[in-house]
């Protein structure tokens, strides 16, 4: 049972992607692969139809069914060689349309049709699903027009057929059950693709954005610009980078930084820090913003010596790195900058210094500012370094994380 299902799963992704263009944009990609998908159980519908009709005696009304199942499968056929979604749409929209109102009139109305021009409201639905609205509401007149011809034309139709009332009846269940399947699925495919896409794009916003802020966005677009008083910045670079990726190919220099970068995402994730950006060959991390915690110094220091001990104990795409890393803490201004490719960033004077704190650093070490150190100093063991002079700032005392007390 697991290999049969197993077999029309592949076998429906391959029908799907009848058509598929790589240059297609998600609503396009959704509208193709459901109209391919649906397209043979429409198919074979008419062709069981068609049969069923000429084996009960009515022969021109069963080459109707099994004639639009022909023409739908060469239309499918063709789509899949041209990739021309627009032909292909109208042809499977024309065809659902006109197939049961002919079908009825060769069947003797409404009631002897056994509601057979229920198929044809498939189109007006399907419009909505593979088509801009305004041609869906194109189609849905031309349905509703084709109904009131039907009931205008009923009277004059014959009044008998072939068929038994138990089998008029038959028909019936059948018309009403299978399009109210049809619909139903159909609806269900494309609601079910356009939340997994929803999630794909929620996933890539909350990779950008942090979730209190996209969540912002998304239900009120504004200026999001907000101060914390108590927050702390990480910066981390590689040592001697410039020299380093002059040696090595392109490729294998972005791999070598994703994955270190990688690594370091693992390490934010797991201290609920949040990933500012990367600039180059620099990481950039914060904690307190935009979620407040009083232990912002503190966290951020487990992760810098996590980082550094991350950065020890393996290579990155075959090489050995080191990091100098920088921290400092104080206010800051934090908020969305950018219409396009926008970015969640901070700025102050408190987020210059922690860059000054990496660039005047060691390799292999991590180094504060005395506000971290005020901070942190009775939970981890720490390093005096004396003074470095810091561009705009003068000369200013630094201190080395070295451990966190037992």
């Amino acid at each position: 049972m697991t290999a049969f299902s197993d077999t029309v799963g592949r076998l429906g992704g391959r029908v799907a992607r009848i058509g598929a263009d790589p240059a297609d944009d998600d609503d396009t990609r959704i509208q193709k692969s459901l109209l391919a998908l649906f397209s043979p159980a429409l198919i074979l519908a008419g062709i069981t139809w068609g049969l069923m009709y000429i084996a009960l005696g009515e022969t021109m009304a069963g080459l109707i069914p099994f004639c639009y199942g022909l023409f739908s499968l060469l239309s499918l056929v063709l789509f899949g060689l041209t990739r021309h979604y627009p032909p292909f749409r109208f042809s499977q929209l024309a065809l659902i349309l006109l197939l049961p109102f002919l079908l009825m009139l060769a069947l003797g109305g409404f009631v002897n049709g056994s509601a057979v021009i229920l198929w044809s409201l498939i189109c007006p639905l399907g419009a909505l699903l593979f088509d801009r609205p305004a041609g869906a509401v194109r189609w849905f007149a031309a349905w509703t027009g084709l109904v009131v011809l039907s009931a205008l034309l009923n009277p004059y139709l014959r009044a008998t057929n072939h068929l038994s009332p138990s089998v008029v009846t038959l028909f019936f269940v059948l018309n009403v059950a299978v399009v109210g399947g049809i619909v139903f699925f159909m609806v269900a495919y494309f609601v079910g693709q356009k939340n997994a896409f929803q999630e794909q794009s929620e996933a890539l916003l909350l990779n950008i954005l942090p979730k209190e802020i996209a969540a912002i966005l998304r239900a009120e677009p504004r200026t999001i610009a907000d101060r914390y008083e108590g927050a702390s910045i990480l910066f981390a670079d590689v040592v001697d980078f410039t020299p380093l990726s002059a040696r090595m190919p392109p490729t294998a220099m972005v791999e070598m930084l994703d994955d270190v970068f990688s690594a370091f995402d693992e390490l934010v994730e797991k201290f609920d820090i949040e990933k500012i950006k990367t600039i180059g060959d620099c990481y950039m991390a914060a904690a307190g913003v935009p979620r407040p915690r009083g232990d912002h110094a503190q966290v951020l220091a487990q992760l810098a010596l996590e980082m550094q001990e991350t950065v020890r104990g393996r290579a990155f795409g075959g090489c050995r790195l080191n990091f100098r890393i920088g921290i400092n803490s104080g206010p800051v201004v934090a908020g969305v900058i950018g219409r396009k490719k926008f970015i969640y960033d901070l700025w102050g004077d408190a987020v210059n210094t922690a860059s000054r704190m990496e660039s005047h650093g060691s390799a292999g070490a991590v180094q504060i500012t005395r506000a971290t150190y005020d901070l942190i100093r009775d939970e981890f063991l720490c390093e005096s370094r004396g003074t470095v002079n810091v561009k705009g700032k003068g000369e200013m005392e630094v201190w080395h994380v070295i451990a966190e007390r037992a």
